[in-house]
């Protein structure tokens, strides 16, 4: 059965995670993506890794065969004259045209919307950059640090009151990027969806840092509300909401700042003699005192599993939760059930497992219809066959370096 988005051709210029996450979701629900590399280099995910044995190569990276799988790739140079006039033949012919090209690299080989729109009036066009299209930092380059701390995250993140003197942290990998893919994947449907209804396309501008400061939930309000800054250096209000080491050498979310929650956690501790002291009387008490609390819950823990601690917990409908490795996660009944991690075989990297859909359709499944291209992989198929290019343009081409 065909994908959701299986009449859907999508066009991408991405390198790393933002523009290619935004495109993998696409190709996931069937769109075609052809994805454009740079020739002879490609996408810079393919020097990243997680590599097999360690061993670095440049079509055995596990983040770009992840971000990559179910994309038809090509090569070509479009700061040549001839790569971009074959990137307008292509853009002609598809719906969308997803890139994370720098701003200034955007002006100076011509890829403008006012350009390609005129060639394909139905175009969506989606620039995902670090600071968008427009401002004094448009043209600022930025890495996955720059654009976490420039979204504010990493002033609320960190080691907490425990340890002040340790700086604000990100979070592991290309987290600000694959947000602003996913804000460019649904800002790029609704635009779609536009241009079906209006005949007409547009041009959509992402900013990473943008994406990163609107899920910060209400941090902007606790200044106008409460006249408070939210920090990661702040003493939580409420507790126990914290994270604590059991004999198995797991760790378990402890979650019971409701009354009744607390209650149930004091039972299923055997009623000990501490909690019926004043200190601990009520959830502001409870962080008021947190000091003395954690070390009565700290050695309660202890002498508990994760497993058996979660079990007691859920029974009295207490929210604890485990904190999943990524071995659990691989070993997960409940994901094994929901078919979550796939098995992709490339021709080159082998056979792994990867993360699959986090989503479900009842009438247009989810497929894996190929692994992700080696570099150059689809020329022929692209070049050659769609746009029509003879083998001696392709070979011309390549020795010129355009492809």
């Amino acid at each position: 059965m065909a994908g959701a988005l299986s009449s859907l051709k999508v066009v991408e210029i991405g390198e790393l995670a933002s523009a290619p996450y935004a495109s993998k979701l696409m190709a996931d629900m069937g769109a075609e993506v052809i994805k454009i590399e740079r020739p002879g280099v490609g996408d810079r995910a393919r020097t990243r890794g997680p590599f097999p044995g360690g061993t670095p190569h440049p079509e055995k990276s596990g983040l770009f065969l992840y971000l990559n799988a179910n994309k038809l790739g090509i090569t070509l140079d479009i700061a040549r004259p001839e790569g971009m006039e074959l990137l307008e033949r292509l853009v002609a012919e598809t719906d969308v045209l997803i890139h994370n090209v720098w701003p200034p690299e955007m002006d100076r080989v011509g890829l403008s919307f006012d350009r390609l729109g005129k060639i394909n009036p139905r175009l969506v066009m989606t620039s995902i950059t670090p600071y968008g299209l427009t401002g004094p930092k448009r043209n600022l380059r930025a890495e996955e640090l720059t654009i976490w701390s420039a979204g504010g995250v990493c002033v609320l993140n960190g080691a907490g009151p425990e340890h002040p003197e340790l700086p604000p942290l990100k979070t592991f990998g290309n987290q600000a990027g694959y947000q602003g893919g996913v804000h460019g994947a649904v800002a790029t449907m609704g635009a779609v969806l536009a241009a079906m209804r209006d005949g007409e396309g547009q041009h959509i501008d992402v900013s990473c840092q943008e994406a990163i400061a609107s899920q910060l939930e209400m941090t902007f309000e606790y200044w106008p509300y409460m006249k408070m800054i939210a920090t990661r250096l702040g003493k939580k209000p409420l507790q126990p909401v914290e994270s604590m080491q059991c004999k198995d050498g797991g760790w378990i979310y402890l979650c019971c700042i409701e009354e009744h929650q607390w209650k149930a956690f004091v039972d299923l501790m055997g009623n000990p003699e501490w909690a019926g002291e004043e200190i601990f009387a009520d959830r502001l008490k409870r962080g008021e005192n947190w000091e003395a609390l954690k070390i009565f819950l700290e050695e309660y823990v202890s002498q508990q599993t994760v497993l058996d601690l979660y079990k007691k917990a859920q029974a009295r409908r207490i929210p604890f939760a485990p904190v999943s490795t990524m071995g659990d996660l691989l070993n997960s009944e409940h994901l094994k059930a929901r078919g979550f991690f796939v098995e992709i075989a490339h021709p080159v990297a082998g056979a792994f497992k990867y993360p699959g859909a986090p989503l479900k359709y009842s009438a247009t499944p989810w497929e894996l219809r190929m692994p992700a291209p080696t570099l150059g992989q689809h020329n022929q198929e692209i070049l050659g066959g769609r746009l029509g290019l003879s083998a001696a343009r392709l070979g011309e081409l390549k020795r010129t370096g355009v492809i």
